[in-house]
């Protein structure tokens, strides 16, 4: 497992989604993007890449909204253990037309898609900690154009789906106001500002290039996204033990943000509505 998704550090675990069809949903997360099937109801489904922890979760909701301009989610990302995984899901989205974007990060080089219901989806690989570039407390990032022969080189493996060893390495959200979620992040949640895009903030834990991202790309002031809307419903943050944990309910209290006690996990949300749990 990354360093970086492991104590001392606090990151993103477990995404849930409200999708409008929950067997297209499931067939388009096995068939392209090759996660499996832990669990599923009616309604539901808990899909997983080691067999064992669920990584994205599905909720079928009835009368379903489609995707209209709002907070929420932009895209959730899945991290491969290697850039040789990243070739052989290259290949895979090649071989099969479905249609996807690309990204060389500097730090990470990325390939975007989007599930039936147009919720944004990244399958990444991360370039060695060595090689990223810090200018004091930020990293340095872009957005350039992938070297797709040099990925495609890295394997020749057949598909066989996401390694065991994926997992979540990051979501970046829609918000309405940057300002107001940068502070609930940072003064509440206690991650860290490393990196600045136009209308965006990237920030992190323990020198990550980023766990958590903002933006306002779909306007100020955009409402949440409805209950029957498709979209994140909620998302997870792992905190290393229970003192962390009580502390940072202890600040977002101070800041003027409800926390819920449900099961064994606490139940916020942030400025924008987005929801989120916070665990150990």
């Amino acid at each position: 497992m990354s360093i970086f998704h492991q104590p001392p550090a606090i990151y993103v675990n477990e995404v849930n989604i409200k999708v409008s069809n929950l067997l297209n949903s499931i067939q388009f997360y096995k068939d392209i993007i090759g996660l499996k099937v832990l669990a599923q109801t009616e309604t539901t489904a808990k899909l997983s890449a080691d067999g064992k922890t669920t990584l994205v979760s599905l909720k079928q909701i009835e009368h379903a909204q489609p995707k209209s301009r709002t907070a929420g989610l932009y895209h959730f990302a899945l991290l491969l253990p290697s850039r040789k995984s990243l070739s052989v899901f290259l290949r895979h989205l090649d071989q099969t037309g479905y249609p996807f974007g690309a990204g060389d990060h500097l730090v990470s080089e990325a390939l975007y898609l989007d599930d039936p219901d147009g919720n944004g989806i990244e399958v990444y690989s991360d370039r060695p900690e060595s090689k990223w570039v810090w200018k004091e407390d930020l990293v340095v990032m872009s957005t350039e154009h992938i070297d797709a022969r040099g990925i495609l080189q890295e394997s020749q493996s057949p598909w066989e789906g996401l390694p065991a060893e994926t997992i979540m390495g990051h979501i970046h959200l829609h918000v309405s106001n940057l300002n107001e979620a940068k502070e609930f992040y940072t003064k509440g949640l206690g991650f860290d500002v490393v990196s600045h895009y136009p209308q965006a903030i990237f920030m992190s834990s323990e020198k990550y290039h980023h766990h958590i991202a903002i933006n306002t790309w779909t306007g100020i002031g955009v409402p949440p996204t409805p209950e029957n809307g498709v979209g994140l419903n909620w998302y997870e943050i792992v905190y290393p033990n229970e003192t962390e944990r009580k502390d940072m309910i202890h600040r977002l209290q101070s800041l003027g943000y409800n926390v819920l006690k449900e099961s064994n996990y606490y139940v916020t949300k942030d400025p924008s509505g987005n929801q989120i749990r916070l665990t150990i």
